[in-house]
């Protein structure tokens, strides 16, 4: 129904309904369509894909316009997706039957910036999948994320048009194309790279040169000069098999004459080794499972392995209805799921490690679980009062308690308020007697209200002297 001049409302539904129409249309014609399909209520889940969604919400030239593409991008209007080097290429589904082209050109990274990143990343980074799911220490991270000389472009960096009419600065349309790019980053980081138009390789090579040579420079000094395989194993990225030692090797014992060992048939020399199975990747991912205690989800397992993530959730699948994995959480699975009680045992351990207090996301990260699965664990952990609720988000070991019985935390309060003839801050009550924030206003306000204590100044009390 429209109403005036305004055009009829269309629902969130209606409008996802009309774009996997047009998509079915133009998968006839172009059967090679990569729609920007978003899963979940994050545009990202990985580090490269939230960063770069995190770098254009930062600059004021994006921040007032870059969020009018979340809508867009969630109900499937990036129909197509193409991304080059220095450039991404897009169709966008509007309010016409004919999608808008979208285009977006990135300028690349100067030689002196790569030069100074490569050179910052030494032996940071131990290997190309540990780059590629963003594990790396926190300050190169900031080096990364440094506004101007960092990896990630600013808007003077960044040109984009687009064939709408639209006539604003940046229009809803290239907007969504902004947050495909960051979806395309989780499924594939290294068209970062493609993007920025500078060669991935180039920080692990620096990163495995300056390794190489500490390790050769430690060979030459010690006598004799051998490199241990221990050694060799980090600079190359690779498990050295440990040799037998044939000396001390226990001998078998000889066959009984009833019954003669049969000689084994041995392989021919000239036989190749046998071609890689489809089962090959089934048994990976079980295994990496296996070895995922509290769980992964298929962004990692596709960070590890490097198996299509397509395949990976295909595999997921069928796995997870042959009974041989379990779903801990809403896209996560282990091959072994872990008690409640070793959950439960594993976030209590790490909060009340934490005076001050932890976040849901470092928990997870301290106890290598899923955020998705240790937010149950910290609602029967708050349902019991074994922690506390610090603030929004933030959770920390219970305080003790002063109340012994009804009315002690009232006289406990009153008590060290009387100790204070001038007066003494809300602040320096809640540190010294331990008490959430809201029980300890509720206790001021009532002693307020009672005429046992009042306000001195904001956020000051004092005790009101006894009449005579």
């Amino acid at each position: 129904m429209s109403y005036w001049k305004f055009a009829p409302y269309v629902t969130v539904a209606e409008k996802r309904a009309r774009a996997e129409k047009k998509i079915r249309q133009l998968k006839k014609k172009k059967p090679d369509l990569a729609p920007v399909v978003i899963e979940g209520r994050s545009l990202a889940r990985t580090w490269w894909g939230k960063s770069w969604n995190a770098n254009l919400e930062r600059y004021a030239d994006y921040s007032s316009r870059i969020g009018r593409g979340r809508s867009y991008v969630r109900h499937l209007a990036v129909l197509d997706l193409r991304i080059d080097r220095g450039s991404a290429v897009a169709l966008v589904q509007g309010s016409r039957s004919k999608p808008y082209r979208v285009e977006i050109k990135i300028k690349g990274l100067g030689k002196t910036n790569w030069k100074t990143l490569t050179a910052a990343c030494g032996d940071k980074l131990d290997s190309l999948q540990d780059l590629l799911a963003g594990r790396f220490p926190r300050d190169l991270s900031h080096l990364f994320l440094q506004r101007g000389s960092g990896l990630f472009p600013s808007p003077k960096d960044i040109q984009f048009s687009c064939s709408c009419p639209d006539w604003a600065y940046m229009c809803k349309h290239v907007a969504a194309v902004l947050y495909g790019i960051g979806a395309r980053l989780d499924e594939d980081p290294s068209l970062f790279f493609v993007l920025r138009q500078v060669n991935m390789d180039d920080l692990i090579a620096r990163a495995l040169s300056d390794t190489t040579e500490k390790y050769l420079q430690k060979a030459q000094e010690s006598d004799p000069p051998v490199v241990a395989e221990a050694d060799l194993g980090r600079v190359f990225g690779i498990d050295m098999d440990v040799a037998p030692e044939f000396g001390q090797m226990i001998p078998e014992a000889a066959p009984s004459p009833a019954r003669a060992a049969k000689p084994s048939p041995q392989a021919s020399p000239g036989k190749r080794s046998p071609a890689k199975k489809k089962g090959d990747d089934q048994t990976l991912i079980l295994e990496r499972l296996q070895r995922a205690k509290y769980g992964i989800d298929a962004a990692g397992l596709h960070a590890e392995s490097g198996i299509d993530i397509v395949k990976i959730r295909s595999i997921l699948y069928r796995a997870y209805h042959k009974g041989l994995i379990q779903k801990v959480a809403r896209g996560i699975y282990t091959a072994g799921t872990p008690s409640p009680a070793d959950r439960r045992a594993a976030v209590l351990a790490v909060i009340e490690a934490s005076a001050g207090g932890i976040r849901t996301p470092r928990v997870a990260e301290e106890t290598g679980m899923h955020p998705a699965s240790v937010r149950p664990v910290l609602a029967r952990l708050l349902k019991t009062g074994e922690i506390r609720r610090m603030s929004r988000g933030l959770y920390g070991p219970p305080v003790n308690r002063m109340r012994t019985k009804p009315g002690g935390a009232t006289r406990a309060i009153l008590a060290m308020i009387q100790t204070h003839p001038d007066g003494v801050a809300f602040a320096a009550l809640k540190t010294q007697s331990g008490f959430e924030e809201k029980q300890l206003r509720n206790i001021v306000f009532r002693l307020v209200r009672s005429g046992k204590i009042r306000r001195a100044g904001r956020g000051i009390y004092a005790a009101v002297p006894k009449t005579k």
